[in-house]
């Protein structure tokens, strides 16, 4: 992202990993957290998302939620703050390999498309076309996470699940291995328009903003153009991440077919049941996490590329 030359595809899934678990920090040991640093802040915020987008219908009573505070007061109230931090193992250990995918998909998608069109830099086309093939690729690798993330959010299996490993005996025991795989056909549609929302506005963004002048001015930069990014790809997907809660929190029992298949039936069925309005449940807690993680995610990931930059070219490596 820093430079118009990428760096070769190990150090863009490095890059992109590195920029998850750990803080990077800058010539002048100024810490920047890494969106697995700030995991534990914003899992809550994706809770609260899973509860309200998975609920059919309008909140009543005290089981019901009626927004984004509703549903914290009530998770606290009737089943303990520790609640909001169930399933957190699986994007735990989902973040690395999920960001890793990202960037380096991303920057793979790019130089092949470049070289398929015969384009010599990005534009905003490409910077969606491109964005848009690696949220396909890292779908592969979140699906599973996802369907165990889901499971274990919801307040119905409570009882159900023990943990992370027992979530997913349960689920191959019953349902079959392939089962982990239910939702792909929505996550992908999630990842795709996310991924092609943010990396398509970051281009755009960055283009518009005054030019970057050292490493403070290009941090405030990629800030900016990630949070921007991060918000249009949650407004985009946000749709199709209601349509997978649910597809993905339906388990497969032989000989019934689920109400929630496929994605773009199930936005239908959304839509019909519950006015288009509920197909943006949960937007508030999701884009309170993602916009400015995108923002953070950028700016983490350029540090660390820009570090591998430094250390290849001190090493005497092409570039």
């Amino acid at each position: 992202m820093a430079s118009d030359k990428p760096l070769p595809f190990a150090y863009q899934f490095a890059a992109g990993a590195v920029a998850d678990p750990c803080d990077v920090h800058s010539h002048d040991s100024e810490a920047l957290p890494g969106p697995s640093a700030d995991l534990a802040l914003r899992y809550p915020l994706d809770v609260v998302k899973t509860r309200v987008q998975l609920q059919q219908g309008k909140g009543i009573g005290d089981e019901g939620y009626n927004g984004m505070m509703d549903c914290f007061r009530k998770i606290i109230k009737n089943e303990g703050a520790s609640r909001l931090y169930r399933g957190i193992t699986a994007p735990i250990l989902m973040e690395a390999p999920k960001r890793a995918t990202k960037f380096a998909a991303n920057e793979s998608w790019g130089k092949f498309y470049r070289n398929l069109f015969g384009i010599a830099k990005m534009d905003q086309k490409l910077s969606i076309l491109t964005g848009a093939s690696a949220g396909a690729t890292e779908a592969f690798v979140v699906v599973p996470f996802e369907l165990v993330k889901i499971r274990m959010q919801d307040r119905a299996s409570a009882g159900k699940y023990t943990g992370l490993i027992d979530c997913v005996t349960k689920t191959v025991k019953n349902e079959g291995p392939l089962a982990l795989y239910n939702g792909l056909e929505s996550t992908l549609w999630r990842h795709i328009l996310w991924n092609a929302g943010y990396f398509g506005c970051i281009f755009q963004a960055k283009s518009l903003l005054p030019t970057a002048i050292g490493k403070g001015q290009q941090m405030r930069n990629d800030l900016i153009a990630g949070s921007i990014g991060g918000t249009v790809g949650t407004m985009l997907n946000t749709p199709m991440d209601v349509v997978k809660s649910r597809i993905q929190n339906s388990p497969k029992i032989a000989g019934s077919v689920p109400k929630y298949n496929w994605a773009w039936p199930a936005v239908g069925t959304v839509m019909k049941e519950e006015g288009f309005s509920a197909l943006y449940k949960g937007f508030l807690p999701k884009v309170l996490r993602l916009g400015p993680g995108g923002g953070i995610l950028l700016v983490v990931f350029t540090g660390v590329t820009d570090f591998f930059r430094k250390f290849r070219a001190d090493r005497g490596y092409p570039s």
